[in-house]
């Protein structure tokens, strides 16, 4: 019989050591992600935007999503008090745009072509999906906040979706 943990190191095993947090998410980026920005804008007009790949389809009926964001962002409280936000799902050349939102910035949003959508969230232009939801719900999860969000509108390409694994953005190769 073979082992079936591809490391020499369990959980149980580094229960007993000091957790690595770096170690871990290194064992974290062995799965490789799509690579979203999330928008959102509130009433007044202030807008955030940020590179994340913590996306994932909870429910189809209803249509809902999740996507995680650090307690310690400083765009936490916009994304809180904002009514909608967008997943914008990048493409497989939008890696650019990937690291522009990555970063903090003064406007993150200058030179980007973008359109206001529900609630005033912005849409990214060029990417291969868009899910437009109500923020409705939000769960404490360790050092992050999870963001239930209720899919009021989609659309999507066939067009190449950009991946991150491991560090690096890439794309999808096929199996032969």
């Amino acid at each position: 019989m073979t082992n079936a943990v591809p490391s020499q190191t369990t959980r149980t095993e580094a229960a007993e050591a000091e957790f690595d947090p770096r170690d871990f998410r290194n064992a974290l980026g062995s799965f490789a992600t799509g690579v979203t920005i999330i928008t959102a804008q509130l009433p007044d007009g202030r807008r955030a935007g940020l590179t994340c790949n913590s996306f994932a389809s909870v429910s189809l009926n209803p249509p809902l999503v999740l996507w995680s964001l650090v307690t310690h962002s400083p765009s936490l409280t916009l994304f809180q008090e904002a009514t909608h936000f967008t997943v914008n799902v990048l493409g497989a050349s939008q890696g650019d745009l990937a690291m522009k939102f990555a970063r903090p910035a003064d406007d993150k949003f200058a030179g980007v072509d973008w359109t206001p959508g529900l609630g005033g969230a912005p849409i990214l232009g060029g990417v291969v999906a868009v899910f437009q939801c109500r923020n409705s719900y939000r769960y404490y999860g360790g050092d992050h906040i999870i963001f239930l969000g209720a899919v009021e509108a989609y659309g999507y390409t066939r067009d190449e979706p950009l991946l991150f694994s491991r560090g690096a953005f890439g794309s999808f190769t096929p199996a032969s």
